[in-house]
């Protein structure tokens, strides 16, 4: 008994010593960050001032409720996360199905697809901005495909388009990321379910639907809500591309902070977008968790 407990004692040991990298990195640029923003939330402080700071409780927060900017950004994200979230997944799960079949070119197809993710998402979104011009390639490509019926549109600067053109180069740019944990969970589900379904005279269809997906139900579980995590951070094609215009269609919550807090130098009141907005991942986060322990359960 004593030897175990000496055992488990020295493992609790290392198992802290392995920890603490990432617990001080938690610390240092979640923890403290949140907690100053939230002290911040509560006074007037300014970027640059000669004024004292001053404690003025919810004044903030009561402030925030009226932001129109604020609700419309918010508003935005969230028409983001419902159109790209399960667009993205679905593609992703396609792709990493195709990569998935031992057909020649396989890797270089997965390079490909995967480039996108690690390529930066300013040099991207720039990339991105020539496309969308009115002499651009998707304009002289959607020319050539309808024999030139197509009138050249400026996707980024147009109200109706400019959030749906964002849209359409985030979902191209993130898949690769979905695809790559899609394909590592395809590649975990156990040949012999499909030679059993084979022997029994199941069809492509059929296999997907009762093998595929069902041994999917963790991956596909993970996917959906850390790709909502970071679509409600939205901001860096945003702020290249069309800093929130026009007429504010593209704004967004985390654009909004960065407009109050280094434009305007509000940053008391940035501190409080801030601390709304962290505490709404974090909810997310919490479904996240209980969303993985669920499935865990099942499996």
């Amino acid at each position: 008994m004593a030897k175990m407990f000496y055992e488990k004692k020295r493992g609790f040991k290392y198992a802290f010593i392995f920890l603490l990298p990432g617990l001080a990195l938690l610390i240092t640029f979640i923890i403290i960050p949140f907690l100053s923003a939230f002290y911040l939330s509560f006074t007037n402080q300014r970027l640059i001032s000669r004024l004292p700071i001053r404690f003025i409780g919810l004044t903030n927060y009561k402030k925030l409720l009226d932001d129109d900017l604020f609700w419309k950004g918010l508003f935005n994200i969230f028409k983001f996360v419902i159109v790209v979230v399960p667009l993205q997944t679905a593609f992703a799960l396609a792709l990493a199905l195709l990569v998935n079949k031992r057909i020649k070119f396989t890797k270089f197809f997965r390079t490909v697809y995967f480039m996108p993710t690690v390529t930066t998402m300013v040099v991207v979104a720039v990339i991105w901005t020539f496309l969308y011009n009115p002499e651009g390639f998707i304009n002289l490509f959607l020319q050539k495909m309808s024999f030139g019926s197509w009138q050249p549109v400026d996707f980024i600067k147009n109200e109706n388009w400019a959030f749906p053109a964002i849209m359409f180069m985030s979902i191209w740019q993130g898949v690769g990321f979905q695809m790559l944990i899609f394909l590592a969970g395809l590649q975990e589900i156990p040949v012999s379910l499909y030679e059993a379904a084979t022997i029994d005279g199941a069809n492509n269809w059929q296999k997907f639907r009762k093998i595929t997906l069902p041994q999917l139900k963790n991956t596909t579980a993970f996917v959906i809500i850390s790709t909502t995590i970071l679509a409600f951070r939205l901001f860096d094609q945003v702020k290249v591309m069309t800093d929130g215009g026009p007429n504010a269609a593209t704004y967004t919550v985390v654009l909004h902070i960065y407009n109050m807090g280094f434009k305007r130098q509000y940053i008391g009141y940035a501190s409080a977008l801030t601390v709304v907005f962290f505490l709404l991942v974090l909810a997310i986060s919490v479904i996240q968790r209980f969303l993985l322990k669920e499935e865990r359960e099942v499996s």
